[in-house]
């Protein structure tokens, strides 16, 4: 837990006690609860997209993130997120001659209610940003050093990359109508052949991957599989005890979107845990059992975070971060929840190009290029093979990875890690092509990437 050494005055509110307890109706409640979800999402976002391309030696202003993290979201949050105030923390520095400097940012605070503390979102550095629970002031959340309180700096903005043809094409209206692609990375035998960004986005620049992080949960699984250190049939100690039916659930069943457990929201939304400062252990790990284990689909969250806290005990020898920097990617941070869990369901923010090195690492069947095996042998055919319950439409699922062995004119090999708002990285091995999209897609815009796949493997033929 981050502590404070420090009090910020000017954000710190103090909520006076009442004097007669008020009644308020669900209504009400369900008002309140949107506005400090919408406050947590913007200041994580703000904090996430600032720091994360700060930390790349790159830049991000609060206006380029409003214009693409920030637009286009779910009501009701789409609404109050732009009319919340947020306020960067910076951490007061001094140049080389003196004078007062720019300092690194510390953490970003978005009013929401009066007489409330604000949502803070809390730059860690190596770690990326934690969102504090509702009602937690800023002398608890920080623990960094006096800060400096900035109205939001508008001048730093990434500037556009010059792109090449093919992947530029991916920025067209014709793959969706109303979807905004940020970046295009495709590669082919283990080199780039096309790259090309979007306004405010560059190799530097890093997103939130949402969902493709489900596939680097279980490529960190197979890390660890590898290193003889976890059993994708073993028990992923779920339940309260051992005569618990869900203590019975596998590390693959999770994998595999099969738990049989309840979830709350089709897509298992998770908002308390991702914009609301709660736990995965109080959010995500004790929901009930509806089917048996392993006979039902279903897409869930709670899932993914389940089987990556099944292996925890073994970040400590081997952090994410480290399996990170041993494929190549250097700009990719794993965020975690207030209290130090890894939210691998989708809070991990990359670059086009790392994520591309990611795919190349399957593609070589999990040796890196020195003839290291990260994964176990087979890993690929594992996370790739649609031998759990499948879901309907378009996309089979494997474990942890989508398969597009229904979508016609792509190879029947090819499999794929999916992330909302846009976030596609494709795995052809046939082909030994990687194809990054990424991108800011508004909600009702949704971006055809298996036409995009057909059309990149045609180019290249």
């Amino acid at each position: 837990m981050i502590r404070s050494l420090l009090a910020a005055a000017a954000l710190c509110a103090v909520l006076p006690t009442p004097a007669l307890a008020q009644a308020v109706s669900q209504e009400q409640l369900d008002e309140r609860y949107d506005r400090a979800l919408a406050a947590g999402y913007k200041a994580l976002f703000l904090c996430g997209a600032i720091a994360g391309a700060e930390r790349n030696g790159a830049t991000r202003s609060v206006e380029s993130v409003e214009r693409w993290e920030l637009s286009g979201i779910q009501a009701p949050l789409d609404s109050l997120v732009a009319e919340m105030r947020a306020r960067p923390i910076r951490i007061q520095s001094v140049s080389s001659d003196g004078a007062p400097a720019r300092g690194a940012l510390a953490a970003f605070a978005v009013e929401w209610a009066e007489g409330f503390a604000p949502r803070f979102a809390v730059n860690t550095g190596a770690d990326g940003c934690r969102l504090a629970p509702i009602g937690m002031d800023v002398g608890t959340a920080l623990d960094i050093g006096e800060p400096e309180l900035h109205d939001p700096d508008r001048a730093l903005t990434a500037q556009p990359t010059a792109g090449d043809e093919l992947a530029e094409t991916g920025m067209e209206a014709r793959y969706g109508q109303g979807t905004r692609t940020t970046a295009v990375v495709v590669m082919r035998n283990g080199s780039p052949v096309s790259e090309a960004y979007a306004q405010d986005f560059g190799p530097l620049i890093p997103q939130r991957t949402w969902s493709v992080a489900k596939s680097l949960a279980a490529t960190i699984i197979g890390a660890a599989v590898e290193r003889g250190e976890a059993d994708v049939q073993a028990e992923a100690g779920l339940g309260l005890s051992a005569n618990d039916p869900r203590a019975r659930i596998t590390v693959d069943q999770l994998l595999r979107m099969a738990s049989g457990r309840y979830s709350d929201t089709p897509g298992n939304r998770t908002d308390p845990l991702y914009f609301g400062g709660a736990t995965v252990k109080e959010s995500a790990l004790a929901w009930p059992l509806l089917d048996r284990p392993g006979t039902v689909y279903r897409y869930a969250n709670n899932d993914t975070l389940a089987a990556v806290r099944a292996i925890e005990p073994t970040f400590a020898d081997h952090s994410p971060t480290d399996l990170f920097a041993r494929i190549g990617m250097e700009h990719t941070v794993a965020e975690t929840d207030w209290v130090g869990d890894y939210i691998f369901s989708s809070q991990v923010w990359s670059t086009a190009r790392d994520l591309a090195k990611f795919g190349q690492l399957y593609l070589d069947g999990g040796v890196l290029p020195d003839g290291t095996r990260i994964l176990p042998e087979g890993w690929v055919d594992y996370v790739s093979a649609p031998s759990g319950p499948q879901p309907d439409g378009p996309f089979g699922y494997g474990a942890g990875f989508w398969l597009m062995n229904r979508s016609e004119g792509v190879p029947a090999d090819t499999f794929a890690a999916f992330g909302n708002r846009g976030q596609y990285v494709v795995i052809v091995p046939s082909q030994n092509v990687v194809i990054v999209r990424r991108g800011e897609d508004p909600v009702g815009a949704r971006f055809d990437i298996a036409a995009f796949t057909r059309d990149v493997l045609a180019a290249l033929d």
